[in-house]
This record gives C-alpha cells, structure tokens and sequence, in this order.
C-alpha cells in the first residue's frame, strides 16, 4: 500500500519494465484509489533469444545501428503490447479501464556525465506503437527530462521506495538487485538518498551462460563450487566507479563483457572460480556502498533477480552483519517491484506531479518525468 495524494475512484494502471539483465518484460497492474495505490495482477513475457542477442549488439556502436534500432523498438513494442494484454486477460479488464501504461523501455545508451549539456539516456521500445497496439494512453521517456536538468536520469526507484518502504521508526536500505544493482537510503529523517552501486547480476550472468548454457546461476549453485581469486577481485574492486560518490548511475556502457575481458587478461583461472569471484564483486560493492553511505542502518530488504540468489544473499548478510529480508515483507513482491515503480511514475505524470528526488539524480530542481502518448 503506497500514500498518494487523495484522487477519487479507482485508476488503473499498467507498469512495464526491461532491464538491463536483458530476461524479459515485468508488467504489474496497479489499482490507485484515494491514497491507497495496490498491486493488482502481474504478467511475464520472456525475451526470445534473438532479441536480447540483438539487444546486447545495440549496446555497441555498429554500422546501420539507428536502423537496427528502429526495428528492434519496434519488436520490443510488441512484446510489451503482449504483456499488456496478458494481464488484462488475467485480470478481465478492458483497454478501457487503464488510465495509462508507464513503460521504461530498454536501455541501449546510458551517458549522464559528458560534459557541456551533452548528456543523454536511450530507452528504446516504441511508445507511440505500444499506444496503437493496447489503445491505452503510454507514458515513456522517464528519465531524460531528469537529465536534461543536469542530473544521473538514474536511480529513479529511490522516490517510489520513498512512498511505498519509508519507516517513521527505521533507517531502512533498499537493494535492488538486477543487471546493475542500486540502493535507496531511507532514513527516518526523510533525507533519501539512492544510487547504482554497481555491478548486479549482469556480469555473473553473462559468464554463466557463457560457459554452462544456462541463463544465471540459479541460487549460486555453481559459483557456490568455486574459490574467490582475490587477484581479480582485488582488480575489479579497484574501478574508480565504485569509490565515487553519488550522485552516480551506470549500465553496460561500463560494466559488460569488455570490462570482464580486461580484468581477465591477467588471470587464468577455472570458470567457477571467475563466477564465485563475480559474485564476490557485487557483494562486496554494495555492502562497501552502505557501510559508507547509509549511516545508522536498521533493517535491509532486498528486490530484484539477485533476491533469489541465496549465496549472493548470505554474503551480503555476512558483509553487512544484518538479515537481508525480501521486499515481500514490506508489501511488494520481489520480482515486481520496478514494474510497480513505473506504474507509479505513469500516476505522477498524468496527474501533473513531480517524481524525481534532485537530492538523488543530482538535478536542478523537481521535475514532472515521462511524455505521454495518448490512446
């Protein structure tokens, strides 16, 4: 249950996210009444894998890559019109009913920090189509209006963790753990402050799949088999990325398979040991994160791909001497928590309110995010 400004009846709205573990397409339908704003359905729909292939090519530059781009938001539009209609199958809803679909999109550029106003965010997925596909009024584009303001464009969860995990009582971390992982500070005097950590699962997935064919390393069983090389550890942990202080964001523009290759040019070692190392890496960098940044810590919880993750989960309890609880004890389920959050930043922007925090993104002022595509 989430407190919003008082709106009469009952809103619906779509949230759809794509990150950058690059699985697939979260969709949560959210029921807004008053001031209470509640997960309603959910639905998931699988990336082929010709997509997330061609998804990963997008991510460098190429030749004929605007067109490749085009054709792929397009393919990416239709994917999440199927998720829409999943859901309002499951739900037995029409089009009708849902006020707007908050969707973010994929990420194929993420670049906030060149210099002289040329910063810029690209999340790819065809707005206006998924509008013509569903018949529903889609707002996209959330993070650029953020940038253009001189901020990161990222984290943007850190408010929606504000509204819907803030304790009176509490100094609350929230960890989000996909591709890249990233922490919302909710300390009970109302300073939020949030940032990517860095490395989630990304790295440790594409190893995986990589050398055994399976798509992550379910519970850490097979990083669970191997040893920490604390040469490369040490290597990876010594990014300048990690030390930097926030406001900060990042993607696969740093932290892909180039970055990995460098690191292991000067290592030989076997593949459970890269991977157990791997997930050394994303532990450690987050506890290092809070230990600096989230002073007086109280309680933990976890979302994201990386809660199912039960060693990556046990080392970071170890690291940060505390229990790590899954977000499910706060109200919303794991594996839906940033579909929600977009279904709760489509609310803001049709009803014309702000849904950035400056203090996190590093932008001028408060800013209405999204554009709207009308049905």
């Amino acid at each position: 249950m989430i407190s919003q400004s008082a709106v009469p009846d009952t809103r619906y709205f779509i949230g759809i996210m794509s990150g950058t573990s690059l699985d697939g397409v979260d969709a949560a339908l959210v029921a807004h009444t008053g001031d209470r704003f509640e997960q309603v359905d959910q639905a998931f729909v699988p990336y082929p894998s010709v997509i997330k292939r061609a998804l990963l090519a997008l991510h460098q530059p190429a030749i004929n890559e605007l067109h490749d781009a085009a054709l792929m938001a397009n393919s990416l539009a239709e994917l999440y019109a199927e998720s829409v209609l999943k859901i309002l199958q499951q739900s037995q809803l029409p089009a009708s009913s849902i006020t707007a679909i908050g969707c973010h999109g994929q990420t194929i550029r993420h670049c906030p920090d060149l210099p002289d106003g040329q910063a810029y965010t690209l999340q790819i997925g065809n707005h206006a189509r998924l509008a013509e596909l569903t018949n529903i009024t889609v707002i996209g584009d959330f993070r650029s209006r953020d940038i253009a303001a001189g901020g990161q464009g990222a984290p943007l969860v850190p408010a929606f963790h504000q509204a819907v995990f803030a304790s009176l009582t509490k100094n609350r971390a929230i960890i989000n753990i996909g591709g890249i992982a990233n922490i919302s500070w909710l300390p009970v005097d109302g300073q939020v402050t949030g940032f990517d950590s860095g490395p989630g699962n990304m790295l440790l997935d594409q190893w995986t799949q990589q050398h055994t064919g399976e798509a992550f390393d379910a519970n850490g069983a097979w990083s669970a088999s191997g040893q920490v090389n604390s040469v490369l550890l040490e290597a990876m942990l010594a990014e300048p990325y990690l030390a930097q202080a926030a406001p900060k964001s990042t993607g696969r523009d740093l932290f892909n398979q180039q970055w990995l290759a460098q690191h292991l040019n000067v290592v030989d070692d076997r593949p459970e040991n890269i991977a157990r190392t791997l997930l050394e890496l994303t532990a450690l960098s987050i506890a290092d994160a809070i230990k600096r940044f989230c002073p007086g810590l109280d309680e933990a919880y976890v979302c994201g791909g990386g809660a199912h993750n039960g060693l990556l989960i046990e080392r970071l309890s170890r690291l940060m001497g505390c229990v790590i609880e899954p977000t499910d004890k706060l109200g919303v389920a794991v594996d839906w928590v940033e579909a929600v959050a977009f279904a709760w930043l489509a609310q803001r922007c049709v009803d014309g309110l702000t849904s950035n925090l400056p203090a996190v993104t590093g932008a001028q002022g408060p800013r209405i995010l999204g554009a709207i595509h009308p049905a």
